[in-house]
Formats: structure tokens, C-alpha cells, sequence
């Protein structure tokens, strides 16, 4: 796991710069400045936007005596897509967008229900 966080720390990063350098050259520095700060204010709008409605469900489903489970994961996906909006880059803008919205979410859950039932796996619980 920690090899490939590692290697999207380096890849990532050096795909969002040679894009941006593409970009400035075919669009012009400033358009391409306009658009980065375009999908941050968007998308910190959005984030904003789609935070305060988890947490208005995660509210509703504590009111109903409901565990928050899905709730708390679709804040997480919202507070991490408000991030990478934030992050200059056209490849975590996209990502970013995609993780603000449910029927996009989706196709995030199964990844993360696997990461979290592994590591419930793994972990051992010791009851004195």
C-alpha cells in the first residue's frame, strides 16, 4: 500500500505539471491561470455546497438513531474532492469533481469498503 502512495506522489504530481505546461502553451499563461482558479473557487463552492448537506444527513441519520457509516464516508470523499479541487492541477480537479457527487462516489466505495474490511481483518482486538 505504502509503495503505491509513494509512487502516486511522484507521478501525480509530475502529470499535473506537464499538463499545466501543455495547457500554458496552448491556451495562453493567463487562460490557463483563469481556469485553475475557476475550478478552485467552483469546486470550493461546491464542496461547501455538498459538505453541509453530509452533514445534514449524518444529523438526520444520528436523529433516527441510525449509525452515520455512509454518511461519514461521503463527507470524507466530499472533504477530500474539496481538496483536490483546491490543489492547482486539471487531473485533481477532475478527480476532485468526481468525489463531491453520490453517483460518482460510487465508484469510489468498493475501493474503500476493501481497504477498510482489510484492515478490520488485520487488526486484532485484544479484551482484558
Amino acid at each position: 500500500m505504502m509503495k503505491w502512495i509513494f509512487l502516486a506522489l511522484i507521478i501525480v504530481p509530475t502529470l499535473e505539471l506537464a499538463l499545466l505546461i501543455w495547457a500554458g502553451g496552448k491556451l495562453g499563461f493567463f487562460a490557463t491561470m483563469a481556469i485553475i482558479v475557476a475550478t478552485g473557487l467552483l469546486g470550493a463552492f461546491l464542496a461547501k455546497k455538498q459538505g453541509l448537506k453530509a452533514l445534514k444527513d449524518i444529523q438526520d441519520g444520528m436523529n433516527s438513531f441510525q449509525a452515520p457509516g455512509d454518511q461519514l464516508l461521503n463527507a470524507a470523499f466530499i472533504l477530500v474532492g474539496g481538496i483536490l479541487l483546491l490543489t492547482p492541477g486539471f487531473i485533481s480537479d477532475a478527480v476532485g469533481f468526481t468525489m463531491l457527487f453520490s453517483p460518482t462516489q460510487k465508484m469510489y466505495k468498493p475501493f474503500i469498503y476493501r481497504i477498510i474490511h482489510k484492515k478490520m481483518k488485520n487488526t486484532r482486538v485484544i479484551v482484558g
